[in-house]
């Protein structure tokens, strides 16, 4: 059974969940965007938040939505204003999951994601959510990826 892992990253929190998956035996896929968010926090937060919250999609760089080759599709990313990143809903619109066991790893700074978890709960019923808290700063954290 091929595994993979296709996730987005703006600080590094999904690449070091992207470094366990791939211990894991899951191939990896890093989802980059067209246009870079705002280097200011204040900005990044403001725009990321925003967008987030209207549930945008944003454009990807050179993504490969081909994922006939897997079984099961983790999908990785950080929680923006409560929601999935314009990144993730771009994933999510793009890739053909359906036949696939498909699972999420969030990463969000409160530990807890109830409008993701939720979306995710009505598009994917069944399917299995890890929310972790900052795993930069709370390594612990990467022990939920444990089954």
């Amino acid at each position: 059974m091929k595994k993979l892992f296709i996730y987005y990253s703006l600080t590094g929190n999904g690449d070091l969940v992207a470094a366990e998956m791939e211990k894991k035996g899951y191939d990896i896929r890093r989802v980059e965007l067209k246009k870079d968010m705002p280097k200011k926090f204040f900005f990044r937060i403001m725009t990321g938040g925003f967008l987030a919250g209207i549930k945008n999609r944003a454009a990807l760089r050179d993504y490969d939505s081909d994922v006939t080759d897997y079984d099961e599709i983790v999908v990785g990313s950080p929680v923006w204003n409560g929601r999935l990143t314009p990144a993730a809903n771009s994933v999510l619109a793009r890739t053909d999951l359906s036949g696939k066991t498909v699972s999420f790893i969030l990463t969000a700074g409160g530990g807890t994601a109830p409008k993701a978890e939720e979306r995710i709960a009505k598009e994917f019923p069944g399917s299995r959510v890890v929310i972790l808290k900052e795993p930069k700063k709370y390594a612990e954290e990467l022990s939920k990826l444990d089954p």
